[in-house]
C-alpha cells in the first residue's frame, strides 16, 4: 500500500498490533478480558461487522432505561443498633430470672417447712407487722362465726362454676381480738344464707388454717364496694376497718377430697383450700424463652453483619479496580 507517509503507518501498525496480542493472550474468564467484551462489544460489533447498536436485540437505549442513581457505600444503617441491642437486653433479663429462681425456690422451701410443723394457738392479740413472718404458718382459733357480718368475695371460679370466696369475722373470748377467717368457696346459687343453713353454724367452732400475710391488688381488679355489698378483692384492712376486726386473715384449710367437696356443696359448707404453697414458679420458662431469643437475635446479628455486598457495590467494586 503506498502512503505519503509511509513512516507514520509503520509507526501506528506497531502501535495497534500489541493491543491485538494482548487480546487474543487474554483469558476469557479474567477481569480484563471481561472489561474489554464490556466496553468493547457494542464497537465492535459496529466496525468489524458494520452492524448498528440498534441492530442488536440485547441493547437497550438510555432513553428507555435512564441510568439510576444508586447509594452503595453505606452497608448498615441504624437499625443494625436496635438489632444489636436485643441480644444483649435479652441476655440481661435471662440473667435476672435466674436469680428470680433462685429467689422463688428458696422461698417456696421456707414456706413449705411452715407447713410440715404443728398448727401453734393464735394468741389474744396479733402485731399486724410480724404477719409476714407467720406467713403460710399453721394456727387455729376458738370462737363464734358472726354471719351478720360477712362478705361475699368474688366472683371466683371452680372447676368452671362460678362462685364467691365467704369471709366471716370470728369472735373470740373475752380479752382476745377479732379475726377475719376465709372459710372457702361456695356456689353462687348459695350466696344466699337462706339457702345454706349447714353452711352457717350458730354454735362455738374451732376454726383450722393458715396465717395469710395480707395479699396485694393488681390494676385489673376493680375496688371493692362496701356500701353496695360487693366485694372483688380481700383488702384486709378495709375489712377489718368495717368489722370492727385485726388485719389478720386466716384461711381455712381442708384435705382435698373430692366426696368431701361434693358432700360440702349439697350441705351449703363453704369448701376450704387444701394446706399447700399456690405460689406460681414459672421462672426456668422465662430462663428458656430469653435465653433462647439471645441467641437467636445472636445469630441474626451476625447474618445481618456478614451478608455479601448487594450487586449495585459489587460492579462498583469492579469498576474501581479496572
Amino acid at each position: 500500500m503506498n502512503s505519503p507517509f509511509p513512516g507514520l503507518y509503520r509507526a501506528a501498525s506497531a502501535f495497534a498490533r500489541p493491543s491485538a496480542r494482548l487480546l487474543r493472550s487474554t483469558p476469557r474468564s479474567s477481569p480484563i478480558a471481561d472489561s474489554v467484551c464490556v466496553r468493547c462489544r457494542r464497537q465492535q460489533i459496529r466496525f468489524n461487522s458494520g452492524r448498528q447498536l440498534a441492530d442488536d436485540p440485547r441493547w437497550v437505549s438510555p432513553v428507555d432505561q435512564p441510568a439510576q442513581i444508586v447509594r452503595v457505600g453505606k452497608r448498615h444503617g441504624p437499625g443494625l443498633i436496635i438489632l444489636a441491642l436485643i441480644p444483649v437486653t435479652a441476655f440481661i433479663l435471662g440473667t435476672w430470672q435466674v436469680q428470680r429462681l433462685d429467689w422463688k425456690t428458696k422461698l417456696i422451701a421456707k414456706l413449705e417447712d411452715r407447713l410440715v410443723r404443728p398448727p401453734l394457738p393464735l394468741p389474744p392479740k396479733i402485731d399486724p407487722e410480724v404477719i409476714p413472718e407467720f406467713d403460710y404458718r399453721r394456727v387455729y382459733a376458738k370462737g363464734r362465726l358472726r354471719h351478720d357480718q360477712e362478705m361475699l368475695v368474688g366472683p371466683r371460679m371452680r372447676e368452671g362454676e362460678d362462685g364467691f370466696f365467704v369471709i366471716t369475722p370470728l369472735e373470740r373470748g373475752e380479752g382476745e381480738s377479732t379475726v377475719l377467717v376465709n372459710r372457702g368457696w361456695i356456689s353462687r346459687k348459695l350466696q344466699d344464707q337462706k339457702d345454706r343453713p349447714l353452711g352457717v353454724p350458730k354454735d362455738e367452732v374451732v376454726v383450722e388454717g393458715l396465717l395469710r400475710e395480707p395479699m396485694k391488688k393488681n390494676m385489673f381488679t376493680p375496688d371493692n364496694k362496701p356500701e353496695e355489698g360487693k366485694f372483688y378483692f380481700p383488702d384486709v384492712y378495709q375489712m377489718a376497718e368495717l368489722t370492727g376486726s385485726q388485719p389478720v386473715l386466716i384461711e381455712e384449710t381442708m384435705v382435698p377430697d373430692l366426696v368431701e367437696a361434693y358432700d360440702r356443696t349439697e350441705k351449703g359448707i363453704p369448701i376450704g383450700r387444701p394446706p399447700q404453697v399456690n405460689l406460681r414458679n414459672n421462672h426456668l420458662q422465662y430462663i428458656f424463652t430469653w435465653y433462647g431469643l439471645s441467641l437467636a437475635t445472636s445469630v441474626m446479628l451476625w447474618m445481618v453483619v456478614r451478608k455479601r455486598p448487594n450487586e449495585a457495590l459489587r460492579r462498583a467494586r469492579i469498576s474501581r479496580q479496572l
